[in-house]
């Protein structure tokens, strides 16, 4: 079975797909090196609207791909217009709002499909997600609209310790041998931040911007159990 990873920068939730099973072709408007799958240079939404018209995409791997080559569709739109760290003070609204967009695209094309963003994200009938129900040493919720559903996750948040970032201040030495890793902004430990989301191949930028691959390895293993 083949999934379409729209917006699918470094490839996080692709390569956890591809561990459940899938073959994953990505897209996004930016030019992606290390993307570990074939991919297409576009637009998302108007790649996907394109394809429901009846065009199809030359991929990097040679191959022309169109709606019917793909069984379930995933989407991470940008979440800068959500996510707590983004400053109040107007830099929100300079970020592209495509969350709502996006599902109404998915909504017409009729195939399964999942959809990530932020908490904060307004986002109904989610499933949260967090590394801590994997085992990792990061703290990262995650909102996923599935459809067909899936509400339970497979276990709930497990904090516990202190989180390793970039604090100052009287807190820093709490925090500096947190048992836990913070992946945002200066990531002030690479190869830690790398083995905390279970990701070696992306630099700096893409990491924080990533979704550990074992959330859509679960998800995925999910829905290929429906789509079965």
């Amino acid at each position: 079975m083949r999934g379409f990873d729209l917006y699918c920068g470094g490839g996080g939730c692709s390569m956890g797909y591809h561990r459940a099973g899938f073959e994953m072709v990505g897209v996004d408007n930016r030019p992606q090196p290390r993307y570990p799958f074939p991919f297409i240079l576009g637009d998302a939404i108007d790649v996907l609207t394109r394809m429901m018209n009846g065009e199809k995409f030359l991929a990097s791997d040679g191959r022309w791909y169109g709606i019917d080559d793909f069984d379930f569709f995933h989407a991470s739109p940008p979440c800068q217009a959500y996510s707590r760290i983004t400053p109040w003070s107007g830099a929100r609204e300079k970020h592209p709002d495509l969350l709502q967009p996006t599902i109404d695209v998915l909504d017409r094309v009729g195939k399964p499909y999942v959809v990530e963003n932020v908490p904060g994200a307004p986002m109904k009938n989610y499933l949260m997600l967090c590394g801590t129900m994997f085992g990792l040493r990061v703290f990262r919720h995650r909102l996923f609209v599935c459809k067909p559903s899936i509400h339970m996750s497979p276990m709930t948040c497990n904090h516990h310790g202190y989180s390793r970032n970039s604090v100052r201040g009287v807190n820093r030495d709490k925090y500096k041998n947190g048992t836990f890793i913070t992946v945002a902004g200066h990531i002030g430990n690479f190869e830690m931040a790398k083995s905390a989301m279970g990701i070696d191949w992306m630099n700096r930028r893409e990491l924080t911007q990533a979704v550990p691959p074992v959330y859509t390895e679960w998800v995925g293993n999910q829905l290929m159990a429906v789509l079965r």
